[in-house]
């Protein structure tokens, strides 16, 4: 079943939508398998190298018995979270008129379908693993690279792990951002997120403001 979006909260855009996965690049990986549904939390890799709409590259434990029992004929799910807060009805101007308001949630989340397969290749395998490693390393002052570890010790580790490959065959965003509330409700939840000081009330806010630039 598709993820249930409104109109006004969809995000179709896709370097939005790209952007979103390269910045909250931990996802939960769902299957469908022997013994039903199956998740994983683990960082995907947004690779558009081969045309199409891309793929994630991503890796799970040999241990985990998640890549030998999905099954490759249904389509896999990733699921990936950006920010979100709680909402206080204390925060709208309606609550000030009428008194007709509810708490509720703003949040990011993007959802991936697309076709599985698992990689066992210690070459293609080596090679998600670096792309990983440097994509987050990058910017560091002084980055770890795979090369940096003895090559024994890094094939060793290979064996414990099997890459993956989900080809995308569908995107859906969902930027819940009181997109649905009035330009006064939406000014007092900006202000009142921003007031809670917290790294994540002080992303919402921003994207709240960006939603309302946009309308």
């Amino acid at each position: 079943m598709p993820l249930y979006t409104p109109r006004h909260f969809r995000e179709d855009r896709t370097d939005v939508l790209h952007g979103a996965i390269r910045d909250f690049p931990m996802a939960q990986l769902v299957t469908f398998g022997e013994t039903g549904l199956e998740s994983t939390p683990l960082p995907l890799l947004l690779d558009l190298a081969d045309g199409g709409q891309g793929a994630l590259l991503g890796h799970v434990a040999r241990a985990n018995p998640q890549w030998k029992t999905a099954d490759r004929s249904v389509e896999a799910l990733a699921i990936f979270s950006g920010p979100d807060s709680y909402i206080s009805p204390g925060w709208y101007e309606t609550k000030r008129q009428t008194g007709k308001v509810v708490p509720t949630w703003n949040y990011v989340t993007i959802q991936v379908r697309g076709r599985i397969s698992f990689v066992e290749d210690p070459q293609e395998l080596l090679e998600i693993v670096r792309r990983l490693t440097e994509l987050h390393e990058n910017g560091r002052d002084a980055p770890w690279a795979v090369a940096d570890a003895p090559a024994d010790f890094i094939a060793s580790q290979l064996r414990a792990i099997v890459g993956l490959r989900l080809e995308i065959t569908e995107i859906t965003g969902k930027w819940k951002m009181s997109q649905n509330r009035s330009e006064a409700d939406r000014a007092g939840v900006i202000e009142g997120l921003r007031a809670e000081g917290a790294p994540a009330a002080d992303a919402v806010a921003e994207l709240v403001a960006a939603a309302m630039t946009e309308d």
